[in-house]
């Protein structure tokens, strides 16, 4: 399968490394020079709880001019989702899928808007603990689970043969009738830990085991899901805040990307995570204080870095 990874930060470059190491063809774009330059030298390398490869693919800062494929992975941060998909529109051709997976709420709409209703699936990707060492190369503390479904609607066969695609790459996938339980499952573990985890500048482990830190991020947890059943999501998560933790300590030892972009003085995703949970939960009734505080403190250290 001839396959484009539009973005390829630390969840870019895992999926494009194991997707290529399963025989597929595989592009990979992104705006880093210096990272491209040195997948075009070197190859990409992926190390950590796949295992420690290398491989050669296909990497450009620029398409045009490119075929169309037969799929386009958008991996991009969400605040970048619409750029990447306006670049990504001479990858797509009449029967190319489309497959943006982002953190939080909102990135495939904004993805359909620009390419497209029929042509985008939305994937959820959970348990990695994904950073970039360096230009070409990636790690990651685990490789939970895939989810993959359709925008609208119960599974179809494409996501079938899409879900079969990644696990013949190494991935745990599921597929899912219910998009929103899909999305919101995700979105209960991640804004217990990305702002929690950016604010004191801790390991997933050290909030685990800090009891003022977990106050906050179950705290955190928990609103969501009350947020998600108040919208009418059937979550399926009878305890939210056990629910936390046991994915927590799956990947004990790492960083959420929101943390790390912090620490570097980038643009966070608070507004579609914490920010997003706290916005939503005024619309349906819900009070969300400690998401609320959470995304305010994370856009005031963005302003004012310490």
């Amino acid at each position: 399968m001839r396959i484009a990874v539009v973005g390829t930060g630390a969840m870019g470059s895992i999926y494009a490394a194991l997707l290529a190491a399963a025989g597929n063809d595989v592009l990979v774009v992104d705006a880093w020079a210096e990272h491209v330059a040195a997948i075009q030298t070197h190859g990409l390398r992926v190390e950590g709880a796949s295992g420690d490869r290398r491989v050669r693919v296909e990497a450009l800062t620029d398409v045009t001019g490119q075929a169309p494929v037969d799929l386009v992975v958008i991996a991009t941060k969400a605040m970048d989702v619409r750029a990447a998909a306006t670049t990504a529109r001479s990858l797509v051709g009449a029967d190319t899928l489309v497959l943006p997976i982002q953190n939080g709420l909102g990135s495939a709409d904004v993805v359909a808007e620009v390419l497209g209703d029929e042509a985008v699936l939305i994937g959820v990707a959970e348990g990695f603990g994904a950073s970039l060492v360096g230009p070409g190369h990636a790690h990651h503390h685990g490789m939970a689970l895939v989810r993959l479904g359709e925008r609208r609607g119960p599974r179809t066969e494409r996501v079938e043969r899409l879900a079969e695609l990644w696990r013949a790459a190494g991935f745990a996938v599921e597929t899912y009738d219910d998009v929103d339980r899909l999305v919101w499952q995700k979105l209960v573990c991640n804004v217990s830990f990305s702002g929690t985890c950016a604010l004191l500048d801790l390991t997933i482990g050290e909030v685990l085991a800090d009891p003022d830190a977990w106050y906050v991020a179950s705290s955190c947890g928990s609103e969501a899901h009350a947020v998600a059943l108040a919208s009418g999501v059937d979550v399926q998560i009878d305890d939210p805040i056990a629910y936390v933790a046991a994915f927590g300590a799956t990947i004990s030892g790492a960083r959420p990307s929101l943390a790390l972009d912090l620490r570097a003085g980038r643009p966070t995703e608070i507004d579609v995570l914490n920010g997003a949970v706290a916005a939503r939960a005024g619309a349906v009734g819900v009070d969300a204080p400690v998401n609320a505080t959470v995304a305010a403190l994370v856009r005031a250290r963005e302003r004012a870095p310490l």
